[in-house]
């Protein structure tokens, strides 16, 4: 059961990451501001995360140089803060299903970040190599499929009216044009290059930092200023700042408490135990829950290039999962294998050499 948790832990952490999609969509459609939504939902992660970190972990925190400090800071605002505006803007831009989509760039980006600073490891001439590859074209090559090819429409069950907002002017069309497709592709392809650069850098800040509670605390209270700072700076009216009893206050608790605060600490987890291309690969099962449920909840349009495009994203995680578990099998092989090497070369050291007898002239 032990080796099927990061596996669990990762489905679960892809199906929150699938909420977060509809549920930002939802709230500005009711007309919430991005940058005013972010902010909200950093410092509820603050404000949830803070008695959790100072009750298991203050009292034998680690200690927090100046240099960490600043490498935490300067993750914070690229890897969060930045990152997290322009996924904002650009899932204004765009649709729920489309920004799950673009999402799925992120295990290419991932992987050569992680191959450029020796994270990661690609033979060519392997088997494993071989999967990993196919496994990322398959991914591109789904990707593209989602954003140029559209297909017959396939109409489900809507019933949008239950996060639909008076402030919306009727939620009902979901197919942005192609100039506004464009800039919301490429922010959100932008926000997944400094996603992929967080996780990257993450495995190697908590070596210096391992408290991984505090840690992502830290993290979300220095993304809240400067969040802060942002939001201040671009919306300054004060009736842009209300929150009330409706998708707006629902959206900013979901991804505060449940997004950043829960599933940072899950990939912080599943990034200590296997890495972050591991956890990287695992996004086109985002895809699969948010395409569904937006159909339903926000009357998004389900197509045949959705579709197919799905199933390419989900054959590519799983070739790339084989490929990584078929490399790690054999380097557990290998090193069983030295250790067992080992063990004989130490045996033959403490067996006695059978000595001559005296001769008999």
């Amino acid at each position: 059961m032990g080796e099927k948790k990061p596996y669990l832990a990762v489905l679960l952490v892809q199906s929150i990451y699938g909420g977060m999609f509809m549920l930002s969509k939802a709230a500005f459609n009711g007309g919430m501001n991005n940058y005013v939504f972010v902010f909200y939902r950093q410092a509820a992660a603050t404000l949830f995360l803070a008695p959790f970190a100072f009750y298991f972990e203050w009292k034998n925190r680690p200690t927090l140089s100046f240099v960490t400090f600043c490498k935490i800071f300067f993750l914070s605002l690229f890897g969060i803060s930045l990152c997290l505006d322009i996924f904002g803007i650009g899932i204004v831009y765009a649709s729920a299903t489309l920004a799950a989509a673009i999402s799925n760039c992120l295990p290419v980006v991932t992987f050569f970040l992680a191959l450029l600073l020796r994270m990661e490891v690609l033979k060519l001439r392997s088997v494993s190599g071989i999967a990993k590859i196919v496994g990322i074209i398959a991914c591109i090559a789904g990707a593209i499929t989602l954003a140029l090819y559209k297909g017959p429409h396939f109409n489900l069950l809507c019933i949008h009216h239950l996060f639909e907002s008076h402030n919306s002017h009727g939620i009902v069309s979901h197919v942005p044009s192609s100039q506004t497709r464009i800039k919301g592709c490429f922010l959100l392809f932008v926000s997944n290059i400094l996603w992929g650069l967080w996780l990257v850098l993450q495995g190697r800040v908590l070596k210096d930092y391992p408290s991984k509670l505090l840690f992502i605390t830290l993290q979300c209270f220095l993304s809240t200023i400067q969040l802060f700072a942002i939001a201040i700076g671009f919306e300054r009216d004060p009736r842009e700042w209300e929150l009330g009893w409706n998708v707006r206050l629902l959206a900013v608790a979901y991804c505060g408490i449940v997004v950043t605060g829960v599933t940072f600490y899950l990939q912080a987890w599943i990034i200590e135990k296997k890495g972050p291309v591991f956890l990287a690969m695992s996004t086109p099962v985002t895809l699969v829950f948010t395409m569904f449920f937006s159909a339903i909840l926000l009357c998004e349009i389900i197509t045949l290039g959705s579709v197919l495009g799905g199933l390419m994203l989900v054959a590519g995680l799983y070739s790339v999962l084989w490929g990584k578990s078929k490399e790690e099998k054999m380097n557990d092989a290998k090193c069983l294998k030295a250790e067992v090497d080992k063990e004989r070369s130490e045996l033959k050291q403490v067996v006695p050499v059978e000595t001559k007898g005296p001769s008999l002239v």
